[in-house]
């Protein structure tokens, strides 16, 4: 036999792979996803800053609340009125609310004119009319409306903001 002498097997050499070209992808995407962020932020920002310049624009432009200021229409208002079956009574305790304390002395001057206005509305009621809560409410909306009619025509501006019936006994 014949003796062959084994010749080393050589595996072949791999050369170590270069990362430079890996290294350069992931460079760029952190850069695209970077500018990315960047560009969300940026824009957030501007949108949230002009967001809070048109609150602030808004906040300007509307005038400082005034605190609400009442003046009871004093004694309350005691009439007759329709009912098919007998005379019937309304007493109606008014006050008024406004803003304005020019607009509250304006009602003081014009005390028996509003009062007049509101006798002859309350004298004209229906007792069926006026009995549930929505005919009260309808009532008071027209109460409100006679008082700044008469504001209007005197001052040019109605005025008062609201009336309440601070007491309401029908009879």
């Amino acid at each position: 036999m014949s003796t062959a002498e084994a010749s080393p097997v050589e595996a072949p050499v791999i050369p170590p792979r270069s990362h430079k070209g890996t290294m350069l992808i992931l460079l760029v995407a952190l850069l695209v996803v970077s500018a990315v962020c960047g560009y969300a932020l940026f824009t957030l920002r501007s949108h949230a800053a002009g967001t809070e310049a048109k609150v602030d624009a808004k906040a300007a432009e509307a005038k400082p609340k005034q605190p609400e200021l009442y003046l009871a229409l004093d004694p309350a208002f005691v009439v007759n009125f329709h009912n098919e079956q007998a005379l019937s009574y309304l007493q109606v305790g008014v006050t008024l609310m406004s803003h304005d304390a020019a607009a509250l002395q304006a009602v003081k001057d014009a005390d028996p004119v509003i009062r007049n206005a509101l006798v002859m509305l309350f004298s004209n009621q229906n007792y069926v009319e006026i009995s549930d809560a929505a005919g009260k409410q309808k009532l008071q909306a027209k109460a409100l409306q006679a008082v700044q009619k008469i504001l209007q025509d005197r001052t040019g501006k109605p005025g008062v903001d609201a009336l309440y019936f601070t007491s309401f006994v029908m009879q």
